[in-house]
């Protein structure tokens, strides 16, 4: 099963953005995720059509399951 935890911010444009996390440590906590997020907008790290991070919205652990088929 794969899982990709997903960070959503809000630019000072309004917009939402999602960064993908592949493989997240399994322990990670709450304080540990907004203080990342944090971090992100502080340091100005990203910007989308322009414009930086503003605000941190959502985390969340998305849990994938795939299966191929043999044809």
């Amino acid at each position: 099963m794969a899982k990709t935890l997903e960070l959503i911010f809000e630019t000072a444009a309004g917009k939402d953005v999602t960064l993908s996390v592949e493989e997240p440590r399994e322990d990670i906590s709450p304080q540990e995720l907004n203080a990342g997020m944090q971090t992100i907008i502080t340091q100005n790290i990203f910007e989308v059509e322009g414009s930086a991070f503003a605000k941190a919205k959502a985390a969340r652990l998305v849990e994938r399951n795939v299966t191929d088929y043999p044809l």
